[in-house]
């Protein structure tokens, strides 16, 4: 009895728990089934996701890139062609264009960085989920998961959620800017056409002389203070140019042992602060500078976040546009036969720097980039050519950006990235002074006294025999360098004699003796002609194929120093003050 009472019950309770294993067992390999393929889901939803917004990154660099580089050219073409109204007016479609295309494409991104959130939140979720009902599986009969376990994989897939989502939207947000590294800070660079609206080097943009406002009153009168805004004293003395950027305007001043940056208000000239540095004063008197060059000929050179400066005595220092002291290098003095005079070219974080000195086959010569945040030299480039006293340019000319430079007997572009050189023509001997300027797709390079050669900016390597289009030798410059409005060539003579030459071919229209001394360089406002006289005479022409002089106006004090310009307004140094030129009338 005992066993037929056992058996059954033996059998029955085998029976109740293989039910009760098929009911907890089935559900978990369903439900387990059903999260991987959400998981699956989510995978490859998130993958296309990421392809879309992988695709929409490279569409907003292609059309920030090359639309942006069109829209700049334009604005270049219309301050040379201020009267071109349908230039004006593809350059608002343009503009407009760009715009939409910016804000459609980020719009997408913004989209696409939620969805790609949603993809992967949804592939942590199903994944978490498809462990929990394989871990409670056949052989944990469990009816129920632990919660403790889901709520802890629910979090982990939250955290990770957010951070994936956080990445998707900084990546998909980035091309919005052009960041750079500043201090241990990210910076936005000005863009192309921020730095032509300012006044940023020697000569302005380019070293070209060309300002980028019409508007600038041209006539003057210091005696009655007609349009003179303002006039600051300056202590030290320097042949430097006025370099301005926004409400700023910088200079330098030195005398032995006190090498001095100033930044004045704009609006109003007060002086804001300045900095410097203090050297020995018998370093100051290797530098061996002629009264005419000074220790402070060198123009600085700002990109909008810092102001750099060089001196005679071989010392380079940056500020920040507080006023702050961010780094000082000493190159060493250099080797040079009237002092160092080459101003300086940024560009973003590169500061450029043409160290020419000594012989051409002592191999001391060199091209430097120096970072603007560090002082640190970011590359060096020997020069075969001796000491000179010209300014490196930075232009775009055959659709790239070049670094030119002249140094007997050689024109040479550089890399601006790198310093590797691009193409070389030996062409401007002598003792190199005045700075080269580009026009068009034309490099203008003067060996002072005999010759002006113009050289096609496309070419690699040696081009002496290919790229020259054409040189003259009449009534050459010595100290200034040449302006040109991309039609017309103007060369101002220190002893006076002021020529236009056509560009296309270099033929001379006209010459005249301007009844002066010379050593600012000519500059052009809109279509008129400015020169400077050493004794202060700013005269206005009209910068036509014909010489037409227009006014006269007086500082009344010595003059070496090159205007600047700005919207409005021109600055002008005389050797014991900074003017300020505007429309008071």
């Amino acid at each position: 009895m005992q066993h037929d009472t056992d058996g059954p019950a033996t059998f029955l309770d085998t029976d109740v728990k293989m039910c009760s294993r098929r009911t907890t067992t089935d559900p978990a390999g369903t439900w387990h089934r059903c999260a991987v393929a959400c998981a699956v889901v989510g995978a490859c939803f998130s993958l296309a996701a990421g392809f879309l917004l992988s695709a929409n990154y490279t569409r907003i660099r292609q059309n920030d890139t090359v639309k942006a580089e069109t829209l700049d050219r334009m604005k270049l073409a219309a301050a040379e062609r201020p009267g071109d109204a349908q230039l004006r007016d593809d350059i608002r479609r343009l503009d407009l264009e760009i715009r939409r295309d910016r804000i459609g494409l980020l719009r997408f991104a913004r989209r696409g960085a939620w969805l790609l959130a949603a993809g992967l939140a949804v592939l942590v979720l199903a994944a978490k989920w498809a462990f929990a009902c394989r871990k409670f599986g056949p052989e944990q009969p469990r009816s129920e998961p632990r919660a403790g376990g889901v709520l802890t994989g629910f979090r982990t897939a939250l955290t990770a959620t957010a951070f994936l989502a956080a990445f998707a939207a900084a990546g998909a947000l980035w091309p919005r800017i052009d960041v750079g590294r500043l201090g241990g800070q990210a910076v936005t660079w000005p863009s192309a056409a921020e730095v032509r609206a300012n006044w940023h080097r020697f000569r302005g943009p380019g070293g070209a002389g060309i300002s980028a406002y019409p508007n600038v009153p041209l006539e003057f009168d210091v005696v009655t203070s007609r349009n003179i805004l303002w006039k600051s004293p300056l202590d030290l003395p320097g042949h430097n140019s006025p370099v301005v950027w926004r409400d700023r305007v910088f200079l330098s001043g030195a005398e032995a042992g006190a090498l001095r940056v100033y930044c004045f208000d704009a609006s109003d000239g007060r002086l804001l602060w300045e900095g410097g540095v203090d050297v020995d004063p018998e370093k100051s008197k290797k530098a061996q500078v002629m009264e005419g060059t000074g220790l402070a000929a060198p123009t600085l050179a700002t990109n909008g976040r810092s102001v750099c400066g060089i001196f005679a005595t071989g010392d380079v220092v940056c500020f920040d546009l507080s006023g702050r002291r961010k780094w000082h290098v000493d190159l060493g003095v250099p080797e040079t036969s009237y002092g160092y005079a080459s101003s300086l070219e940024i560009y973003r974080n590169r500061l450029f720097v043409q160290y020419d000195q000594g012989a051409a086959g002592d191999g001391k010569s060199r091209l430097l980039a120096i970072d603007t945040a560090s002082g640190r030299i970011a590359w060096a480039m020997p020069r075969p050519v001796p000491n000179s006293w010209t300014s490196p340019v930075l232009v775009e000319a055959a659709g790239r950006l070049q670094l030119v430079t002249c140094g007997s007997p050689w024109v040479i572009a550089y890399e601006p990235r790198n310093g590797s050189q691009i193409w070389r023509a030996a062409c401007a001997g002598g003792d190199a002074a005045p700075s080269p300027v580009a026009a068009g797709n034309l490099v203008l390079a003067i060996e002072p006294y005999y010759r002006l050669a113009a050289v096609r900016a496309d070419g690699r390597g040696d081009v002496t025999s290919s790229h020259v289009a054409w040189t003259v030798e009449d009534n050459i410059s010595d100290i200034c360098c040449p302006v040109s409005d991309g039609r017309l060539v103007f060369l101002l003579a220190s002893e006076g004699t002021l020529t236009c030459y056509r560009l296309a071919d270099g033929k001379k229209l006209w010459e005249r003796d301007m009844k002066a001394s010379f050593r600012a360089s000519p500059s052009i406002v809109g279509d008129r002609l400015c020169v400077l006289s050493d004794k202060g005479s700013f005269m206005v022409l009209e910068a036509g194929e014909q010489y037409r002089l227009l006014s006269v106006s007086e500082f009344n004090e010595e003059c070496s120093a090159s205007p600047a310009f700005a919207d409005g307004r021109m600055y002008v140094r005389t050797a014991a003050a900074l003017y300020c030129v505007g429309g008071t009338e």
